[in-house]
């Protein structure tokens, strides 16, 4: 295995060539990387070989190349798929699985990868593949301190880390709990959109005021991150019974308009369940206790 020296970096190994495995590669290729890849579908690997990147014919032959093996895959299931005949070649060897599942899944692939002799390092990229490796990018990880330390040098060619611990699962954890917000937030647009476009508005019309909204949104988080975490809930600044009363007329407004309602049903549904609670007079924040009891 090749040492880094001043002018080369650790060699890596990136197995999964999707658009997010492809940047990752330009990036540490970039950086002096020297990179061994590997896809099922080894066409996928023409462009970074192009670059410098080294086209392994196996997968046990991309573990073999590096001591760092990212993974870019779909899911944990992927990894055991594609590394379910690689042995030897484990043992010894840094696994950065930076595929999207749940916490879980992630404590039982390290518990797979420590049987084989291998540790791992769960991430989550929170950026899209455009900007994988800028001054944007940041990528959650966890897993034993010590690994991370040795290989964060790497690891921060692709985008800043922010290690949550030593608990496999926290990574996937914080990673798909900001997809949460994420996820909803844009559906709330679309439907947002939709809704005033029942109207004959158009979406290029409505999005300064979205944005407005979010960014009002974005002022509110770290006071109801607060009243959270102290169990304190006052209603002086609003009640879960007046924002109830308007996720119902979202509700209605949004049948008239014979508009999809998914979303806004499934919020009428939480402030009714909290106003049937008792929490109709306590702040909105306070409806964090009915998402935690299904």
């Amino acid at each position: 295995m090749t040492a880094p020296t001043a002018t080369t970096g650790a060699p890596v190994t990136v197995i999964g060539l999707g658009p997010m495995g492809q940047a990752m590669v330009r990036t540490f290729l970039d950086h002096g990387h020297p990179t061994t890849v590997w896809n099922r579908t080894a066409a996928r690997a023409d462009d970074v070989v192009a670059r410098g990147a080294v086209l392994a014919a196996t997968p046990a032959e991309a573990v073999a190349a590096s001591e760092l093996v990212v993974l870019s895959l779909t899911d944990f299931a992927a990894m055991y798929e594609i590394l379910g005949d690689v042995h030897d070649e484990l043992k010894g060897r840094v696994v950065v699985n930076l595929s999207s599942d749940t916490p879980e899944r992630s404590r039982e692939a390290a518990e797979w990868l420590a049987e084989r002799g291998a540790e791992l390092l769960v991430g989550g990229i929170m950026v899209p593949a455009v900007l994988v490796g800028t001054e944007a990018a940041f990528v959650f990880y966890s897993g034993p301190r010590a690994v991370f330390d040795a290989h964060e040098p790497a690891l921060r060619r692709i985008g800043r880390p922010d290690y949550r611990g030593t608990d496999h699962g926290l990574a996937q954890l914080y990673y798909q709990a900001l997809l949460d917000l994420f996820l909803t937030t844009h559906v709330a647009f679309l439907h947002a959109a939709a809704l005033v476009g029942t109207a004959g508005e158009s979406a290029t019309t409505f999005a300064p005021y979205a944005v407005q909204n979010l960014e009002l949104l974005a002022q509110l988080v770290p006071a109801e991150a607060a009243a959270i975490d102290a169990d304190d809930h006052p209603g002086d600044q609003g009640t879960v019974a007046m924002m109830g009363a308007t996720a119902e007329h979202v509700l209605a407004a949004t049948r008239s308009a014979g508009l999809a309602d998914g979303l806004p049903a499934a919020v009428h549904e939480i402030y009714r369940r909290a106003i049937a609670a008792g929490l109709a007079t306590s702040a909105a924040s306070s409806m964090i206790d009915v998402i935690r009891t299904p």
